[in-house]
């Protein structure tokens, strides 16, 4: 193959993209690229295979490749566990209140041991409830487990009996989930029917001791209802490993409270996940130009 790169870790300037693509017969791409009809436009009509270096795809316009016959693939299951560890790693952090500890101990607010100083809350004896029982909410669930978790709870677009078992996990409305959860994990896809489900209402319901935790896409939250109800205590804490946009600008409202945690989008970033997801993606490409099956096609 003659591979064209954009040899830079910052995401390809929109120009560079369009006269790039223009002529190609295959594009690898990241979730940061948006590959849109005016990119598919730009690439003509020798574009037979898109490739992702995700596992999530909203960023693809999937109705206009169908269109053009053009085939997909992406990176499922690879990073489940990094994800699924992160999930949990988030969890505890904003439950605990690790980042506000860390910083009384650099700033001189550590004077002495104190009943209620730094208290927090913990898992054992609690209700997890998991938005999206797919591969990394499982994966969620099997983690959690162990801490003496006394219940799960999930939803999603219909029962998983199969997926749940494993968990004793009971299938509920949006709405039951937000009123009975200590903590909610969101491991969904975002689709139009997820986007913004995480609002007002939703946070409205939970309880003021639960603890709200996102790791899949930042446009299932409504952000500004998302600040209301930590900043007036609605709810007790939230981590976020994704926001709306990304970067989160440095004066975002959300990073001037001291109970929402929020990472990066380093979900699937362990050394070995980025490179077995870079591998797979080439992969994919590569038996996508041969028209071969790909290791992992996203089947439109």
């Amino acid at each position: 193959c003659r591979v064209q790169q954009w040899d830079s870790e910052e995401p390809v300037p929109r120009a560079e993209l369009l006269a790039g693509v223009a002529g190609k017969r295959g594009l690898l791409c990241l979730l940061s690229d948006r590959i849109d009809g005016e990119v598919l436009e730009a690439a003509g009509p020798s574009l037979k295979v898109i490739s992702t270096m995700s596992v999530g795809f909203d960023h693809l316009a999937l109705e206009e490749i169908k269109k053009r016959g053009i085939r997909v693939g992406y990176t499922p299951d690879v990073l489940t566990d990094a994800t699924a560890e992160l999930s949990v790693a988030l969890l505890l952090a904003a439950c605990r209140r690790l980042p506000e500890a860390v910083e009384q101990v650099k700033n001189g607010g550590w004077t002495t041991w104190k009943p209620l100083w730094m208290c927090g809350y913990g898992l054992s004896d609690s209700t997890v409830g998991i938005i999206g029982l797919g591969r990394i909410g499982q994966a969620v669930a099997r983690r959690l487990k162990p801490f003496g978790v006394k219940k799960f709870l999930y939803t999603g677009s219909r029962p998983k009996p199969e997926s749940a078992a494993e968990f004793e996990a009971e299938f509920v409305p949006l709405t039951r989930l937000a009123e009975e959860s200590d903590f909610v994990v969101v491991t969904c896809a975002l689709t139009p029917a997820t986007q913004g489900m995480c609002n007002k209402d939703f946070f409205c319901r939970m309880k003021k001791t639960s603890v709200f935790v996102n790791t899949s896409r930042g446009a299932v939250v409504n952000q500004d209802d998302l600040y209301d109800a930590l900043a007036h205590g609605q709810i007790a804490a939230a981590g976020l490993d994704v926001t709306t946009p990304e970067p989160l600008p440095a004066d975002h409202a959300l990073l001037s409270l001291k109970n929402c945690v929020i990472l990066p989008h380093v979900g699937s970033a362990t050394y070995a996940t980025r490179s077995t997801m870079a591998v797979l993606a080439a992969d994919n490409l590569l038996a996508g130009l041969r028209g071969e099956p790909m290791p992992h096609e996203l089947l439109l």
